[in-house]
């Protein structure tokens, strides 16, 4: 079960449209997808509630894991979305 370590780059953090986008991307991704703060407890990352809840801000680290079908390909494509300014998207 393959996980990263990514820092959130949306200006806004992971708040309203960017945990929006990257909830949607984790359900796309057909694979099982947690996100949580590094050393917090882990939420699933297709659950937009679930993202919001954890209060993620710019600039702070977060912990991936993915389990699946192309588990490593889910994990790169999520971390840069998340690396990347979603309310620029």
């Amino acid at each position: 079960m393959p996980s990263t370590t990514a820092i959130v780059g949306s200006a806004s953090g992971l708040h309203a449209r960017p945990a929006s986008l990257f909830a949607r991307a984790a359900a796309d991704s057909k694979a099982a997808v947690t996100i949580g703060k590094v050393d917090g407890t882990p939420v699933n990352a297709a659950s937009i509630l679930g993202v919001l809840s954890l209060g993620i801000a710019h600039g702070e680290a977060v912990e991936l894991t993915v389990e699946g079908d192309n588990a490593d390909k889910a994990l790169a494509s999520l971390a840069a979305l998340l690396e990347s300014n979603l309310d620029e998207a």
